[in-house]
């Protein structure tokens, strides 16, 4: 297998405006042939996705991965649930915080480690209020002029 050039990853960008995030982990994911190679062309969107605990296994739900142009009739469903692949322990840990502590559980981010597998980025998070959201604006305003000044007077 050759090693690729550049680092392919999707990113819910969405998610870090809508939520803060407290704990992240890792997961694998359970896919058809035809979507690996639609996210090795980075050809998904996770802004609508959220990830749910059902009987005991957590599924990411309303992942859009776009169909592979080059497959045939065993072409994938773009918006099928993802199976996640978390061990028991980590599941069971999940679902006591979302139930108890009113946490969400998001995927942040999908990529591809050094073996070539495919892994997502579990955000557990609580969404932010409207008020939150200014701040982190006028924050990253602020930030952003004082780089601008610190830019400019050296």
């Amino acid at each position: 297998m050759a090693k690729e050039t550049r680092p392919i990853h999707i990113d819910n960008r969405r998610a870090r405006h809508e939520y803060t995030i407290h704990e992240t982990l890792e997961a694998g994911l359970v896919l058809q042939g035809t979507e690996v190679k639609s996210l090795r062309e980075g050809r998904a969107n996770l802004s609508d996705a959220y990830a749910r605990v059902m009987n005991g296994e957590v599924f990411i739900i309303g992942m859009h991965v776009s169909i592979y142009e080059m497959g045939s009739y065993s072409n994938h469903d773009p918006v099928r649930n993802r199976k996640c692949l978390l061990h028991a322990r980590e599941i069971t840990k999940l679902k006591s915080r979302i139930e108890k502590e009113g946490f969400t559980l998001v995927p942040l981010k999908i990529y591809f480690n050094e073996k070539g597998i495919a892994k997502v980025e579990l955000g557990i998070c609580k969404g932010k209020k409207l008020h939150d959201k200014r701040d982190d604006i006028k924050d990253r305003e602020v930030k952003r002029e004082l780089d601008r000044a610190r830019r400019d007077k050296g």
